[in-house]
């Protein structure tokens, strides 16, 4: 459960450079929080974009070297997009659950419910081969759990990280934050048996932790220009075990909307 805590603080870092491919993300991210003075403490937790985790493990594909499948082909008639996009979104996807001209919502391999399967064009270089798009991590619970260990090897302190994608929600007009990959804290708290005000005994209520951290994180990362890929969460308590953010990804035989 969350522990008493009446003030928590988000910190932008300021005065990370550009990551490519084969970059040692968690020097960069180390020094930049030297830099600027916000060596971790104890019990905080370090969101960072996908883009810069994907960036720094080479996700990228060139469109150009992609040969669209007749799949592709179909699809991308009915979006209007690009039949190689399409192939690309198809490959880092179990199913294909909706789509309309513009937009495709598949099931990624990971099991989160995404547009186009994470599969992003924004602040992403191209190179002289044409464009090219960035996946997300292959692994983003491992990405998140080996930045963590390299940063609390350097900080000789205990820290979580979070690894947060921006992405819509049925229903609801919008994007927030997403955890797609978490180490050091329990992304899901189940508080069920815990008792509200009035003394009674939550029955259903599970909450997801890592979700909500990113989401507030986003707040400062932004979603054009800003140049922001990491936040510093600093006042957060909790108490459970932790818990990776594939725990957030409900059951298929649970899920009542698909």
């Amino acid at each position: 459960m969350l522990a008493d805590h009446s003030a928590i603080n988000l910190i932008a870092v300021p005065g990370i450079p550009a990551i490519r491919t084969g970059d040692d993300l968690a020097r960069t991210l180390g020094d930049a929080l030297e830099a600027a003075a916000l060596s971790p403490r104890r019990g905080d937790v370090l969101v960072v974009t996908h883009k810069i985790v994907s960036k720094a493990e080479g996700r990228y594909v060139s469109l150009a070297d992609v040969t669209p499948s007749p799949r592709a082909r179909e699809l991308a008639a009915a979006t209007g997009k690009d039949p190689a996009l399409v192939e690309v979104i198809l490959s880092e996807s179990r199913e294909v659950l909706r789509f309309r001209p513009g937009l495709i919502i598949t099931e990624h391999r990971l099991g989160m419910v995404l547009a186009n399967a994470g599969v992003d064009q924004s602040n992403v270089p191209h190179e002289d081969g044409g464009p090219r798009v960035l996946l997300l991590p292959r692994d983003p619970d491992a990405s998140s759990a080996a930045l963590r260990a390299a940063l609390e090897e350097r900080f000789r302190r205990t820290l979580a990280v979070v690894i947060s994608d921006s992405v819509g929600r049925a229903w609801r007009n919008g994007v927030v934050g997403l955890a797609i990959g978490a180490a050091g804290l329990p992304s899901l708290l189940d508080l069920r048996g815990q008792r509200d005000l009035e003394g009674r005994p939550l029955k259903v209520t599970q909450v997801g932790l890592a979700d909500q951290i990113a989401s507030a994180a986003q707040l400062l990362m932004g979603e054009a220009d800003e140049g922001r890929p990491a936040v510093l969460v600093r006042g957060l308590a909790w108490q459970g075990p932790s818990m990776p953010a594939a725990a957030l990804v409900r059951e298929r035989a649970a899920d009542l909307f698909r």
